[in-house]
């Protein structure tokens, strides 16, 4: 099972980077798939999920409006669109696979992580 992230870079403030996060060896329509990003010093916080069932879709109050997370379950690909981005965004994001029924918010809802990608936005 391996989930491979990519996408990542430096960017200005008020530019956008799309990330993107290959899964394999596991039933990726099945998963409940999300990003969460960590700063340097600080715990890893949970940014987006879209839900195996229907493609619902969560976010936290820091991306609404400006992130969007979508799936492609034909290409075992999630994706993290970021627009409008800021330099407190900066931090290395992690695509992460869960099937839990513990809130999507967590960390403990998903087992099944990747290798992150760092994100620096400059001011």
């Amino acid at each position: 099972v391996q989930l491979q992230a990519s996408g990542g870079g430096l960017v200005q403030a008020g530019g956008s980077l799309r990330l993107s996060c290959a899964a394999s060896g596991l039933t990726f329509s099945r998963y409940t798939m999300g990003w969460f990003r960590q700063a340097p010093g600080k715990e890893r916080v949970f940014v987006a999920a879209v839900f195996w069932s229907g493609g619902r879709t969560y976010y936290a109050d820091s991306a609404v409006g400006r992130f969007t997370i979508s799936r492609d379950n034909a290409k075992n690909t999630v994706s993290l669109q970021m627009t409008s981005l800021k330099p407190e965004d900066t931090a290395v994001y992690y695509c992460a696979a869960g099937r839990s029924l513990v809130p999507v918010t967590t960390t403990q809802a998903y087992p099944i992580w990747g290798q992150g990608t760092q994100v620096t936005v400059s001011s």
